[in-house]
């Protein structure tokens, strides 16, 4: 399978990392001059991707913030060989699958699939791409225009590239889950770390402090376009996060310690349970 990459930072370039590793083509763009001389250089992708060769493609991936989908996309979209799919990596669906039913209708001989690979580090850029990154991840499918033999050819080729899973969602439902997963996780990490005691951490951390923190470190730019965009649900899981924390803190201020055992056993009981459901579904 010949594939362009649109955006070659962390995400892009680790997917084309692992296509180049597989011994597939690849064809790469970006705005920045100096991200494509990167890319070329860590094995990211052959060739750049241009309006001239963009016709071989069998798949046009967009690596980009979704505000950015539209522009990346139509700059080939003229170019695609009938048959050609295009997916795109965005953190939230809605918008971009609202541009792509647009697509579709201009340019009904692609294939259209919304996509989000549940996989990053607490770095960006093409310099920290990896070509195991999306190993054993879960890859989410919102089909737009694709049929079902469409769907399965590209089920299996993210599965041959090493995805542990491919889940098939509406942008809605995807956007609610990745209020919760992702978002949110972002939001408490960045917020946690603004204790003025944290410039005091060095010695007294661990383990946990380490695991609570991994992703304050963030790209600002996408991470608040993802989370105001996906505002509606993102509100609503801090909102939950918040009054728990009100209770936790209202235990503790009167030193209830029967009620703060109390919430912190069902807390407990709930990740005893999801752990165990969890290893139940990869069964």
């Amino acid at each position: 399978m010949v594939t362009g990459i649109i955006g070659m930072g962390l995400m892009g370039g680790s997917f084309g990392r692992t296509l180049m590793r597989l011994g597939l083509p690849v064809y790469g763009s970006d705005i920045s001059e100096n991200a494509l001389i990167k890319a070329e250089a860590a094995g990211a992708m052959a060739e750049r991707l241009t309006k001239e060769n963009a016709g071989e493609l069998d798949l046009l991936v967009t690596a980009v913030n979704p505000s950015d989908f539209p522009a990346a996309a139509e700059e080939f979209l003229p170019h695609l060989k009938s048959g050609a799919a295009v997916i795109d990596f965005s953190g939230t669906k809605r918008g971009v699958i609202r541009a792509m039913r647009d697509m579709a209708e201009r340019y009904p001989e692609l294939c259209f699939i919304g996509g989000h690979p549940m996989a990053g580090r607490e770095f960006s850029g093409i310099e920290h791409s990896v070509s195991h990154l999306f190993d054993r991840a879960s890859m989410i499918f919102v089909p737009v225009k694709a049929d079902i033999f469409e769907l399965d050819r590209f089920k299996k080729f993210f599965l041959s590239l090493g995805f542990g899973e491919v889940v098939i969602t509406t942008a809605e439902n995807h956007d609610r889950m990745i209020a919760f997963t992702s978002q949110m996780c972002h939001a408490v990490s960045n917020a946690y770390i603004l204790s003025p005691t944290a410039k005091e951490h060095f010695g007294y951390s661990a383990g946990s402090y380490k695991d609570m923190t991994r992703v304050a470190r963030l790209n600002s730019r996408m991470w608040s376009e993802l989370m105001v965009e996906n505002g509606d649900y993102l509100s609503r899981e801090l909102g939950i996060f918040i009054d728990n924390l009100k209770k936790y803190k209202a235990a503790i201020d009167r030193g209830d310690k029967e009620e703060l055992r109390e919430l912190l056993e069902k807390g407990s009981r709930i990740k005893i349970e999801l752990d165990g459901a969890a290893k139940d579904v990869k069964r």
